[in-house]
């Protein structure tokens, strides 16, 4: 039996003349709609994940393919049992991913790296002469990540561009790979290296939620889990015996891939079981103590 809710992720670069007056027009239609999510639209396209019964969200992806600027636009599809988001947000940005980075053209449909589909992908990650980065930001990495890719230390992808100049510059003349969740920062951040000089470039198409779905590779090269944006907060990539957990609790450091928040600071970190009764979702003993003090 299907399940009653899906779960969309979507993009695409294309240039909006009046993103504003799109945006306010799109919040309406999403409201009258019923959807809950959060759908970021800019002069230079749209950036979305929703979630809705399935004839909400059919209608919904029939409806922006109606649309000449989306007719070829991509959803990813996932089932679901209720909806993933709590409220619905449309609005209106400078950058659909906030980069940060005005001064060289960094149009996707202008320039990007090479896209590998899943297979390319998951065969090129087997050679031992390529250099892996993951486009995402580090906690989003430490519940989950390809294997052998390297950590960024970044809390925000608009850090990335002084990280790859402290990291990566005696690498320009190797084959560089990025992937991220979705697709959508690689897009930017494939180009952004190109435009520093390194000289062979190449992003998994579709992120780590296509690259779960494929028959062929079925996640394979994938170790733990993939963070997602919404209330499942991470979903499973590898679908063969080879899954491993790769996460460790904030803590104790024992295995595990479940975050939590932390109720005075906000910090999303991994904890198992027994330290989430223990801490009671605090990250440390200073935050507790000043939960207790505004008591």
């Amino acid at each position: 039996m299907s399940s009653p809710y899906q779960i969309l992720l979507f993009y695409k670069f294309v240039n909006i003349e009046d993103p504003e007056a799109f945006t306010a027009e799109h919040l309406q239609y999403c409201k009258e709609l019923g959807i809950k999510g959060r759908i970021l639209i800019a002069k230079e396209g749209i950036n979305g994940t929703l979630s809705g019964t399935v004839e909400q969200t059919e209608k919904y992806m029939a409806d922006l393919r109606a649309n000449p600027l989306f007719e070829d636009i991509v959803f990813k599809i996932d089932e679901s049992e209720g909806h993933a988001f709590k409220k619905l947000f449309v609005r209106y940005k400078q950058e659909l991913v906030t980069f940060r980075v005005d001064d060289r053209e960094l149009d996707p449909n202008k320039i990007s790296g090479k896209r590998l589909s899943p297979k390319e992908w998951h065969d090129t990650l087997e050679r031992d002469d390529v250099i892996v980065i993951d486009g995402r930001t580090d906690y989003e990495y430490d519940i989950g990540h390809f294997r052998g890719a390297i950590r960024p230390e970044v809390d925000s992808f608009r850090e990335f561009p002084e990280w790859i100049k402290e990291n990566l510059s005696e690498y320009k003349d190797k084959t560089i790979l990025t992937y991220c969740t979705g697709g959508i920062r690689c897009e930017k951040l494939s180009g952004y290296l190109l435009t520093e000089g390194f000289k062979d470039v190449a992003q998994l198409e579709g992120g780590i939620v296509t690259y779960s779905k494929d028959p062929e590779v079925q996640g394979r090269l994938f170790d733990g889990k993939c963070y997602v944006f919404d209330e499942r907060i991470s979903i499973p990539i590898n679908h063969t015996d080879e899954d491993v957990v790769v996460g460790k609790c904030f803590h104790c450091e024992t295995a595990n891939d479940h975050y939590v928040n932390c109720p005075v600071c906000n910090l999303q970190h991994i904890s198992c079981p027994e330290c989430e009764e223990k801490h009671e979702h605090y990250c440390s003993d200073a935050c507790r103590e000043k939960a207790e003090m505004v008591v």
